[in-house]
């Protein structure tokens, strides 16, 4: 695992696009601060301008980085949470256009998964993850499932868990609301 960390590591600090597998299913990558980065995405994806884009963070501490502000109860929420849990939060700061919505929300996973942890970490930054699929088409629940297209399109795929089928499903979907407390947008 270490090996393939630093070499996602130096396509990632260069400005370059992955596919990788999350704590759910393969994504597609990238700095959040890169806005040459995020726009690839989007032209790899066939993706509707306006729609953003999901990161991930190794810490509850890295998303305030992201985000303005922390409602309290988010915070007991997201650390008492055992499974994957993307949470939607108002004021998003410092990522590259296309990552927050156009009403500047985000939405941010704290990732439990050791390789994902791990490359965040040694990083020091977000990243992106979307599915890795063109825009409409089935996420894949296995590498060999993620079309051609797509794995000739990144700057590099990462080499482990390729064979292994993702027993997650897409993460739990929670925004934030304006006046204090949540609601669950997908279960």
């Amino acid at each position: 695992m270490k090996q393939e960390i630093e070499k996602t590591l130096r396509v990632l600090r260069k400005g370059g696009v992955i596919l990788y597998p999350t704590d759910t299913i393969w994504g597609i990558g990238c700095d959040a601060e890169n806005q040459k980065a995020v726009d690839r995405i989007y032209k790899i994806k066939k993706r509707v301008e306006g729609k953003s884009l999901l990161v991930l963070v190794d810490s509850f501490e890295r998303i305030t980085r992201y985000v303005k502000r922390i409602d309290p109860v988010i915070i007991d929420l997201v650390l008492g949470y055992n499974k994957p849990l993307t949470v939607i939060y108002p004021g998003a700061i410092n990522v590259a256009k296309g990552v927050s919505a156009t009403d500047k929300t985000i939405g941010i996973r704290v990732v439990r998964d050791e390789f994902c942890k791990t490359l965040i970490n040694e990083f020091g930054h977000a990243i992106v993850s979307t599915s890795a699929n063109i825009s409409g088409e089935p996420s894949p629940i296995v590498f060999q499932q993620i079309s051609d297209e797509i794995k000739n399109e990144v700057d590099y795929a990462v080499n482990i868990n390729r064979s292994v089928i993702a027993s997650m499903r897409p993460s739990r979907i929670i925004r934030v609301l304006p006046k204090g407390g949540f609601e669950i947008v997908r279960e």
